[in-house]
């Protein structure tokens, strides 16, 4: 994934958090409900808004002041899960990465490791090979699941982020911190659809090598079933294009960006 680095500012805001946000270990025991996904009574609007921060601090760009959108909002929750490694989902301590109090402790996410996913499929007891293989297909057919939303939210806030930098020349008495706050989060906003999209094809690139890993050690018919997950992983990949490179300065919203969003998701 992309290079993210975490700055000494961000490292000390986000341990004036960690405080009250470790709290929430007492309840990391009972924070999962179904399907992996955290029980709604500990979900909070603004508890992805760290993704962007993130994003944005790791090119030095000032955070914007501004409140998120509802559309921006839903963004960082989707992005979410598409830049968690797939096995995290399962941790005791899932809760405190939703709320981003894991980063400071661990290898950022944004270094990729081909390798990772693959150690942890081989190294945990299954009682088949098969299981191995369907747990696997699952990862897989969550991320294809999960493309859809995400990337129809991220048309909608780049065409608004379109407008809204179309707007800022017609604005009377804009001053400039008013324009530099509009500006992050223009620049924050595509820098978050931009780590997703690089996190998917490293994603795809670490099934691809634990499948492999997989048909070299346990032959299974269920092989098969895997290559077809991965090849429709792969094709919606594609299908969303990259975003512009950070630093190039706000962008207009891609031109690509809603080819293959009303593919309906895999059952």
């Amino acid at each position: 994934m992309a290079p993210l680095g975490i700055s000494p500012r961000r490292i000390r805001s986000r341990c004036s958090h960690t405080g009250w946000v470790l709290g929430l270990g007492l309840l990391t025991g009972c924070a999962n409900g179904d399907f992996g996904r955290i029980k709604s009574s500990l979900v909070t609007d603004n508890m992805h808004s760290w993704v962007g921060t993130e994003a944005v601090g790791s090119i030095g760009v000032p955070t914007s002041r501004y409140d998120l959108t509802d559309n921006e909002r839903e963004l960082r929750d989707l992005a979410y899960p598409l830049i968690e490694p797939p096995f995290n989902r399962q941790r005791w301590d899932s809760l405190l990465g939703e709320y981003g109090a894991t980063r400071i402790l661990q290898t950022p996410w944004t270094q990729s490791d081909q390798t990772a996913y693959s150690r942890e499929l081989m190294a945990k007891p299954y009682r088949s090979a098969t299981s191995r293989y369907e747990r696997l297909i699952e990862d897989i057919r969550n991320d294809i699941a999960r493309i859809g939303p995400f990337f129809r939210t991220a048309a909608r806030v780049a065409d608004m982020d379109g407008k809204r930098q179309q707007s800022l020349a017609y604005i009377s008495n804009l001053d400039e911190a008013e324009r530099g706050n509009a500006l992050s989060r223009i620049t924050e906003n595509r820098l978050v659809i931009d780590w997703v999209h690089r996190s998917l094809i490293d994603r795809a690139a670490t099934y691809r090598y634990a499948l492999e890993r997989l048909v070299a050690a346990y032959p299974s018919p269920k092989a098969i079933d895997a290559e077809r997950a991965y090849n429709q992983l792969q094709m919606l990949v594609g299908e969303n294009p990259v975003v512009a490179s950070p630093g190039s300065g706000p962008a207009d919203p891609p031109q690509r960006l809603r080819a293959g969003l009303n593919r309906p998701p895999a059952k």
